[in-house]
């Protein structure tokens, strides 16, 4: 990978775009961040403000104050109904209209990609998704928005409506299993596209940063934009440091005036 200057890199990212017809997208919370929801590990992450431990399965199930301090918090985490898609998650949107787009494999949580306008069939959601509830004892999932209304009057440890039991947000917890047809098929896809862009990922949680590395052992073309080192930069074929909402504009409207379209 050779040095770039940020027109050179959107130049050759809308290069890649163009010469490809099975993309696949792999998100991490960097996408997000310009929607204003916090990522994980940076300097002002969620890891600075809460402990992680409460994220763990057998603690929220195990402890009520555990499930109360994560419930008090969820505002803050930026799962609000409010929150907005941006420019990164629109352009990726633009893939899927311009027939380049395979999928989107997501470590997010947010549903921004289906509320920008992804197709739901073009979005494989690794860590689960914070727009539903699921009731633990029965299985009944709750749409957030409903138990955002309980909690906003006053509930302080939300329980399932139908049979009374623990609620808990159907997002991967630490320690709990990921989910199984998800995970193939990511690698499925991951291993049949000829380009992966990655977009706001350091790639060091696993499994899911494993799937731009089965692209890449597959012989696919990598793009990364991070802001932050990946653990695969030194595989990239073009890496950009810079606000993914800008690089992904940019390229995209690159893109269109390749292939002449508005």
């Amino acid at each position: 990978m050779s040095k770039m200057t940020l027109e050179q890199s959107i130049e050759e990212i809308a290069s890649l775009i163009v010469s490809s017809q099975r993309i696949v997208v792999f998100t991490g919370a960097g996408i997000s961040t310009e929607s204003g929801i916090p990522d994980f590990r940076g300097p002002d992450g969620l890891w600075t403000k809460f402990d992680p431990d409460d994220f763990t399965y057998q603690k929220f199930v195990g402890d009520r104050e555990a499930r109360k301090r994560i419930w008090a918090m969820q505002k803050h985490l930026g799962f609000s109904v409010d929150v907005k898609p941006n420019a990164a998650h629109r352009a990726v949107v633009d893939l899927e209209k311009l027939g380049k787009l395979d999928c989107v494999i997501t470590q997010n949580v947010d549903g921004l990609h289906q509320k920008a306008g992804n197709s739901e069939d073009k979005v494989i959601q690794l860590h689960g998704s914070m727009q539903w509830v699921k009731c633990i004892e029965c299985g009944v999932r709750h749409a957030f928005e409903e138990v955002q209304r309980w909690i906003d009057g006053g509930v302080e440890v939300p329980e399932c409506a139908q049979c009374g039991g623990i609620l808990k947000p159907d997002a991967v917890f630490f320690g709990e299993a990921m989910p199984v047809w998800e995970t193939t098929e990511a690698q499925r896809r991951s291993s049949s596209c000829d380009l992966c862009i990655v977009i706001g990922s350091t790639l060091s949680v696993y499994p899911a940063g494993l799937m731009p590395q089965y692209a890449v052992s597959s012989g696919a073309k990598l793009v990364i934009i991070n802001e932050g080192e990946t653990e695969l930069d030194r595989a990239a074929h073009v890496r950009v440091a810079a606000k993914a909402g800008d690089v992904m504009s940019l390229a995209v409207a690159k893109v269109k005036e390749k292939l002449g379209v508005s």
